[in-house]
């Protein structure tokens, strides 16, 4: 079988919030096509450690290699850090949809303003991605419309928008109703089997135990654990694994 080049590298990533030390020398690697699902204790560095990636959250020390862009502690130029937000796009907790947009509006929004795109151009992409995201009878819908599960599509939506071949995944469905929850992570194995590459922060273990290729246990700032879904949930080695998984899964 021939190895899956890598797309994202951590190299020895220190991030510190004032005193506290949220990263402590991170190293990981995720590769083309891989869905790696990022679990563990809040305040363990995981959504820290996605802001990193795009530039959102500056780091002490280390490096990071997306593709073939490199970030350093030293920070990066303004289109540097556009690259890699086109190479990786970002899906947030709270949505940050625009509520004075339509859906559609929504998902036109960033290739309008950052690729130059007409609204001749880009509705009928938008209207498509929407439809990928089971969401093509809400397209004038404006966000105060539409269920919190229907935002999250949107948000999905519009990060496909600047055409990434990868998205990072912050807890998307931590505001959601569980009913709601399948809807979106049925949105993201989809992705999955289409080759995206996928980076999720999640507290969903049935999500991480049938969609990762990999997961990763992050504590303290540390990778505690790293592997496939059935050793991390069926024989974790590490103590803080056990611990964890035993308080989530009881």
């Amino acid at each position: 079988m021939m190895q899956r080049q890598p797309h994202v590298e951590f190299r020895g990533v220190t991030k510190r919030f004032g005193d506290r030390l949220v990263l402590d020398a991170v190293s990981l690697t995720v590769h083309v096509g891989e869905t790696v699902v990022l679990i563990g204790p809040s305040g363990g560095g995981k959504s820290t450690l996605l802001r990193c990636i795009n530039g959102l959250a500056p780091f002490e020390s280390g490096e990071i290699q997306v593709g073939n862009h490199r970030i350093t502690a030293n920070g990066e130029s303004k289109t540097q850090l556009h690259e890699v937000r086109r190479t990786f796009g970002m899906v947030f907790q709270d949505f940050q949809l625009f509520p004075h947009l339509t859906a559609v509006g929504n998902v036109m929004e960033a290739p309008r303003r950052v690729l130059g795109r007409s609204v001749a151009e880009a509705r009928p992409e938008a209207v498509q991605l929407l439809s990928r995201v089971g969401l093509a009878d809400r397209t004038d819908a404006y966000p105060s419309e539409l269920s919190g599960g229907q935002k999250q599509r949107v948000a999905i939506a519009r990060a496909l928008a600047m055409q990434p071949v990868g998205l990072l995944c912050d807890e998307i469905t931590s505001a959601l109703d569980p009913e709601l929850k399948g809807e979106v992570l049925g949105i993201l194995e989809t992705l999955k089997q289409q080759g995206l590459t996928l980076l999720v922060v999640t507290h969903e273990m049935g999500f991480a135990r049938r969609a990762a290729d990999r997961v990763v246990v992050l504590a303290d700032g540390r990778i505690v654990e790293s592997g496939p879904p059935e050793q991390i949930f069926e024989a974790p080695q590490h103590k803080r694994t056990r611990q964890f998984l035993r308080k989530v899964l009881n």
